[in-house]
C-alpha cells in the first residue's frame, strides 16, 4: 500500500522536481548532501565541486526525480531548501549496486531506486521524512513498468571510534515505510570519511519493497 505521510509543519511545502526544475536546485542539493552526510553515519567529507559534477550526472538520467522540502512562509513554494530526496531507475547505477541486487533476484529493469534522504537536524521527526518516502514511490509508480522500489544504507561496525553514544538507526523508520532488508544484498560505495586522506569502500545495505 502506497505510504501516507501525516500533516507538514507548517510553512513546509514539498516540491516534486523533474527535468529543467532539478537542474535548477542542483546547487541546494549539494549544499544539503555535504552537510548532512558530515554526520553520522556516513562521515562523508565532500566537496561543492564534486558534488555538482555528481548531482548533474544524476540530473540527466531518464525518470529521475529529487523531491524537495521548502521552508517559506505559507508553504509555498520556491522557498529555502532544508531537506531533498532523490531517486531514479536502477538501472542507472553501477554494477556495484545494481550487481548484488540482480544477484537477489530482482530484474533491475524493474526495480526504481531511492538515493540519498537528507533533511536538516531541526525538521527531522515532523513528518517531512515521510513524504519523502511517499512522493518518490509516487514518482516510481506514475513513470509505470517499477514493481518495486530500494535504498541502501552504509553499515558501519558497532565498534567504529565516531559512533554516537546515543546513535539510533532508522531500522524502524524504514520498517513503518514497509521496507525489509534484502538478505545478501550488499552493495559498495567509496567516499572520503572526514579526517580522513583516501577513500575508503563501505558495505551498503539494501531495503525493498512492493510498489
Amino acid at each position: 500500500m502506497p505510504s501516507t505521510p501525516p500533516p507538514l509543519p507548517q510553512g513546509i511545502h514539498i516540491e516534486t522536481l523533474t527535468g529543467d526544475a532539478l537542474v535548477g536546485r542542483i546547487g541546494d542539493l549539494a549544499a544539503l548532501r555535504i552537510a548532512v552526510f558530515r554526520d553520522w553515519p556516513y562521515l562523508y567529507d565532500g566537496s561543492a565541486d564534486y558534488e555538482r559534477r555528481y548531482l548533474a550526472t544524476y540530473a540527466a538520467a531518464a525518470g529521475s526525480v529529487v523531491v524537495a522540502a521548502t521552508d517559506r512562509p505559507g508553504g509555498r513554494p520556491g522557498g529555502r531548501m532544508v531537506g531533498a530526496a532523490t531517486g531514479l531507475p536502477m538501472r542507472h547505477e553501477p554494477t556495484s549496486l545494481t550487481g548484488p541486487m540482480a544477484a537477489a533476484g530482482y530484474d533491475i529493469d524493474r526495480l526504481f531506486y531511492f538515493g540519498e534522504s537528507v533533511l536538516l537536524p531541526e525538521w527531522r521527526g515532523t513528518g517531512i521524512g515521510v513524504a519523502f518516502f511517499a512522493a518518490r514511490e509516487a514518482h516510481a509508480r506514475g513513470l509505470g513498468g517499477f514493481t518495486h522500489a530500494c535504498f541502501c544504507g552504509v553499515v558501519r561496525p558497532q565498534s567504529h571510534p565516531h559512533r554516537p553514544v546515543d546513535a539510533v538507526p532508522l531500522d524502524g523508520f524504514w520498517h513503518r515505510r514497509g521496507y525489509a532488508p534484502v538478505a545478501g544484498a550488499i552493495g559498495r560505495m567509496a567516499w572520503r570519511d572526514t579526517g580522513c586522506d583516501i577513500e575508503t569502500t563501505k558495505p551498503m545495505q539494501f531495503w525493498a519493497r512492493a510498489l
